[in-house]
């Protein structure tokens, strides 16, 4: 692999292009290719071929075990593989650690939401990334912007939570995923990772997350959506890849395709190709 600093590739783009696609001479956002990686004698990659264009959103399937939390590791620099490429905007980088990958604006969303029940919603879309004002060692919290900005991420978002002031602790689950995604919406201006978002939602719950993942993709943002949902999937995806046994099985345009043969391309009663 060349070791290519995640820098090579360019600040990411932050326009907001109302297109849900890339031009047609524009290369995809990633391009992962011949990706492996083993733990010991295990071998969790065995050569995964993936490419995820701008704007679009992309569901990852598999049965457990398939590869697919090592691959999101890998392009989230938590993982360096042990060979293959993975190619961000045309250019070869190696991610070292995961905030290579912020810097490039990739940003995940686990299922563990990652968020503290009891500070409040302006406080956990800031977690780490707090602003301040004053000058030299003289500085403090800038709550007022914080507030103020997290106002606005959330209605341009348009998610609704009572009150940015509130603590998370007295929010839904799906008011508490939709500011995950928000969080990673806001500072992943690339890339944003969705492992099983709607996993634990109800009805209703589930369909505001599918519109927040809409948004993002009109708003040019790339989505890779993890997700067992073969209906969510139709529902939302624009391209389907599916991993079995860490190899890349099967890519299929959503619709082109149905969750049943998605659902035998998973277990292998299909067989598929991965450049579809």
């Amino acid at each position: 692999m060349t070791d290519t600093s995640a820098r090579a590739a360019g600040e990411p783009s932050t326009s907001g292009s109302t297109s849900g696609s890339a031009a047609p001479t524009d290369p995809p956002l990633v391009e992962i290719t011949g990706l492996r990686k083993s733990f010991g004698a295990v071998h969790a990659l065995r050569g995964v071929d993936l490419t995820l264009a701008v704007g679009e959103v992309t569901a990852l399937l598999g049965d457990n075990g398939a590869g697919k939390s090592t691959l999101v590791r890998c392009l989230t620099g938590v993982h360096p593989p042990d060979d293959g490429q993975i190619r961000f905007r045309g250019e070869p980088i190696y991610l070292g650690s995961p905030d290579d990958a912020r810097q490039l604006g990739i940003e995940t969303v686990y299922q563990t939401l990652g968020l503290i029940e009891d500070l409040s919603v302006w406080q956990n879309l800031y977690l780490n990334r707090e602003l301040t004002s004053g000058f030299g060692p003289f500085r403090v919290l800038d709550k007022k912007s914080m507030i103020s900005d997290s106002r606005e991420i959330l209605s341009r978002l348009d998610v609704n939570v009572p009150n940015v002031r509130a603590t998370v602790r007295r929010m839904s689950g799906g008011q508490r995923q939709s500011i995950a995604i928000a969080r990673a919406a806001n500072w992943g201006k690339t890339l944003v990772i969705m492992d099983e978002p709607t996993a634990a939602l109800g009805v209703r719950e589930t369909a505001a997350v599918e519109a927040l993942i809409r948004r993002l993709r009109d708003a040019a943002v790339t989505v890779l959506l993890i997700s067992h949902d073969m209906g969510q999937v139709a529902r939302v995806a624009d391209t389907a890849y599916v991993l079995r046994r860490g190899q890349t099985a099967a890519r299929r345009t959503v619709a082109d395709t149905t969750g049943d043969e998605l659902v035998g391309l998973i277990t292998g009663a299909v067989e598929g190709s991965a450049h579809e």
